[in-house]
């Protein structure tokens, strides 16, 4: 089964919890077991697991993310967006969660994240689920 999630971010960086509509798919889907692959087909943006607990953690990683890859260096790429694409390199463009009795066994803090570095964009996510 194939789905697409379509988002709006709100700004430059912008880390968006889509476990809910994730969720939705599987449970939608009537996949008892299997895998879910999430991919985002964007070179500068990304997608991780992470906790979703605390609202803080994800502003914490974009900080940090700020601070290792700067918005202003001596880049090259003539668009300007080179932390973007850079960005989307550490956080990944694809994940895979495995599914159990119609849910995705994830750990009890985790959160699946869509990460935004060249926003603010519509962005496409691809959700392909696969029965084990």
């Amino acid at each position: 089964m194939l789905a697409n999630l379509r988002i709006t971010t709100k700004s430059r960086n912008d880390f968006i919890d889509i476990t809910p509509e994730i969720e939705k798919i599987v449970n939608n889907s009537g996949v008892k077991s299997g895998i879910c692959y999430i991919y985002v087909p964007h070179t500068t943006a990304g997608v991780f697991i992470n906790e979703n607990a605390d609202p803080t953690v994800p502003s914490d990683i974009s900080n940090m993310l700020d601070r290792i890859v700067p918005w202003i260096a001596n880049y090259r790429h003539l668009e300007g967006n080179s932390a973007a694409h850079i960005k989307s390199i550490l956080t990944g463009s694809s994940i895979q969660i495995f599914i159990e009795n119609k849910k995705l066994m994830m750990g009890t803090w985790q959160g699946i994240f869509f990460a935004e570095y060249d926003g603010p964009r519509e962005r496409n996510i691809v959700v392909k689920l696969v029965e084990c």
